[in-house]
């Protein structure tokens, strides 16, 4: 399966409280997990960059990948950039 990098960060009226953050992530995680099922969520981070969320996704539908942003674009109320990863000792290997 391809693995992708899915950069978010979240809209400034995203929420109010940061504890509306728990239910919105619930939100988005069932509506991918029961319309994207070619998308396996492999981890999520919080990150203190440019970016508040990287999540780490596997799929071989490129269809079903980009349905999962768009959700997360929709219902998350954030910008997304998405990026293929290539693991480093398949990359090493194939040089």
């Amino acid at each position: 399966m391809a693995t992708y990098v899915i950069l978010s960060r979240l809209a400034p009226d995203a929420f109010t409280d940061p504890s509306e953050l728990k239910q919105l992530a619930a939100i988005v995680a069932e509506k991918i997990r029961t319309e994207c099922p070619g998308v396996t969520w492999k981890d999520s981070y919080l990150t203190l960059g440019r970016f508040d969320v990287l999540d780490v996704v596997e799929s071989n539908d490129l269809r079903q990948l980009e349905h999962a942003v768009l959700i997360i674009r929709g219902y998350g109320h954030a910008a997304t950039e998405t990026l293929q990863a290539t693991p480093w000792n398949t990359f090493i290997a194939a040089l």
